[in-house]
């Protein structure tokens, strides 16, 4: 959930006059990161993962809200051994989730891959350990009637104090200062609670305004030409067949898979970065995973959208609605969202031209940046971040020492939450700088997960020693992120991608440089020359010398993912979907219902803990590992 401190934090209207000061100290501190370690070399390539879990009752179905009693134990383990922990826990958004990670970095590839799955089974049963007889935690990307009628025990009354929502009750919400902060101020920064909106799945027996009805329990809803979102007749949440959703825990109470990895420099974790932003928009769909959104089936297969507009701040100005008075910026996106720019650095396969946005960034702090000596794309890149506002400020943090804190640079760069993040040594530190890939949704199995999280580390290494290139426009990279989130776009949709990945001194038109392709086709090939990306990781693994058992293990992920690639197996969002549709219960009218959420539970459950092995999401028992 990034920069998490201890300490009182401030209202939003308390804050109001330190947020200058922590950008303007912010700049400073990242300066000083970036004069302490702009030649620091790190030889090891050290990498992890984030897992995130919900935690539910197996017998009623309901999230249980005492994820922070749970991980208030898994933290013990560490304060008593912080240098030999197996595992390390954190806080999430939801008081029904936990994260986890390695309690160590992994190193190299090799051998170290075999104890990826091994370190994911034994997080589980680290949390399992904690848990009353009728618990369970599971993996899965949403929880489905989240925000629905007494979805949580215990139940909480909705709108409280801290999100004003309709729907879910602020006991949702972690205990910890900072995430009732973050809520309460971007609720009061934009000048209203969040307002979330996407498309219903039409079935044969969806009404028009069924989430209308059911909110406001009038046939149909009476809407009239206010400035108030909820009845004003032209707002998204009043369009047909819309979902609508109104509180930050719709989207971040939404679990997901990432990866960490250190580069040995500067400039090859600008490289990396760059090359991990066209990915970014393939893997979402690929690990497309939540198709059901407050007890409605959607007509989108991910997260992405949802967790974008829930924590948008962005007010009247900010998004051209009235002209700016009070603020300095338009904003064309949310702080939640794909990168805007390539930072190129000296890659010889970077294009100006592949930077086609007009980029929205302080001026102020572009010049600051380039006057103590940082390059323009990599001032661009900051500068672009400051446009934002700070949202949760410690009152007992604001004068810290800006040579040994990036307390307040963090608060800015935290609180960017892009597809791909570009992230600078600590101070003091032995640790190099590094790469964060965000947008994969977290999948049902422990080896399902540990597939995805090997192939992007066998990624990133190829694109180091192989020098891949994937450049495509940014505009381009933004449209693909919007075709991640249409229904099986896995197996029914096109998305712009590189047609040589080797070509790393382009030159001509830049339209040139890429096609539409599906996905089955960017990883499993063309024919021809066109391997796809499974057959450049499996050319590279060749040369990387694994034993045969690691050989054999990769080679199981590697199968796993090419299939899901061409639809052989299913993606989970597809089988959720195929599951409510044949389900008694459903009565094609778009309503997941408790009976089907309990069952859908049930069996999600069963597949995680291998009391049922479903091949369609599995693939062939035989490929699988256990």
């Amino acid at each position: 959930m990034g920069f998490i401190a201890e300490g009182n934090t401030l209202a939003w209207e308390d804050s109001v006059k330190y947020l200058e000061y922590i950008r303007e100290h912010g700049v400073i501190q990242l300066l000083n990161i970036i004069k302490n370690n702009k030649d620091k070399v790190t030889d090891d390539f050290k990498w992890g993962d984030e897992v995130e879990y919900i935690l539910i009752n197996n017998d009623n179905y309901k999230l249980k809200l005492r994820a922070n009693e749970v991980l208030d134990l898994l933290m013990l383990e560490e304060k008593r051994n912080p240098t030999t922990v197996e595992h390390l826990w954190r806080p999430e958004y939801g008081r029904f989730m936990i994260e986890g990670t390695p309690g160590s970095p992994y190193i190299g590839l090799g051998k170290q891959l075999l104890s990826i799955q091994s370190s994911l089974k034994s997080r589980r049963e680290n949390v399992e350990k904690y848990l009353k007889p009728n618990e369970s935690i599971l993996t899965i990307t949403s929880y489905p009637r989240m925000g629905c009628k007494n979805f949580t025990e215990p139940q909480g009354e909705v709108k409280g104090p801290i999100a004003e929502s309709k729907f879910l009750p602020d006991t949702v919400i972690n205990p910890h200062f900072r995430f009732s902060t973050l809520t309460a101020n971007i609720r009061k920064r934009r000048g209203g609670t969040v307002s979330i909106n996407i498309p219903m799945y039409r079935d044969k027996n969806t009404p028009e305004y069924l989430d209308q009805i059911c909110t406001y329990e009038k046939v149909p809803p009476i809407l009239d030409d206010s400035d108030n979102s909820q009845t004003n007749i032209s707002s998204p949440s009043n369009q047909p067949f819309n979902i609508y959703m109104d509180a930050m825990g719709f989207g971040m109470g939404c679990c997901c898979l990432q990866t960490t990895f250190q580069l040995p420099n500067i400039d090859d974790a600008r490289t990396v970065y760059d090359q991990l932003a066209p990915i970014s928009p393939i893997m979402l769909s690929l690990t497309a995973a939540s198709s059901i959104f407050k007890g409605y089936l959607s007509d989108i297969d991910a997260r992405w959208t949802i967790i974008s507009q829930s924590v948008d701040d962005r007010n009247k100005e900010e998004l051209g609605k009235v002209p700016l008075n009070n603020n300095k910026f338009v904003i064309n996106k949310s702080r939640y969202d794909s990168i805007d720019s390539y930072i190129g650095s000296k890659s010889k396969s970077f294009r100006s031209e592949y930077n086609d946005l007009d980029l929205v960034y302080d001026k102020d702090v572009y010049q600051k940046l380039i006057e103590n000596g940082v390059d323009s794309l990599l001032s661009k890149h900051f500068a672009h971040l400051f446009i934002r506002d700070p949202l949760v400020i410690y009152s007992d943090k604001i004068e810290i020492d800006d040579e040994k804190n990036t307390d307040h640079f963090e608060n800015i760069q935290s609180t960017n939450w892009q597809t791909v993040r570009f992230k600078p040594p600590p101070p003091s530190s032995s640790i190099g700088w590094r790469v964060e890939l965000r947008p994969m949704e977290v999948q049902l199995t422990d080896f399902q997960n540990s597939a995805f999280v090997v192939f992007s580390a066998i990624l990133v290494k190829a694109i180091q020693d192989l020098k891949l290139n994937f450049y495509i426009p940014i505009s381009k990279v933004d449209e693909n992120l919007k075709t991640a989130h249409k229904r099986a776009s896995v197996i029914n949709d096109k998305f712009y991608f590189r047609k040589n990945i080797y070509n790393n001194t382009p030159n001509g038109s830049i339209e040139n440089e890429y096609e539409l392709m599906t996905i089955n086709e960017i990883f499993n090939g063309k024919g021809g020359d066109n391997k796809g990306l499974i057959g450049v990781i499996r050319d590279y693994i060749s040369t990387l010398d694994f034993d045969n058992e690691t050989t054999e293990l990769v080679n199981k992920y590697i199968k796993f993912i090419s299939k899901r690639a061409s639809g052989e197996i299913k993606s989970i969002s597809t089988w959720t979907r195929e599951f409510v549709q044949n389900h008694p219960a459903y009565n094609h009218d778009s309503i997941v219902n408790d009976e089907i959420q309990a069952d859908y539970l049930q069996r999600c459950l069963d597949i995680s803990n291998g009391t049922i092995y479903d091949s369609s999401i599995q693939g062939d028992k035989d490929d699988y590992y256990c």
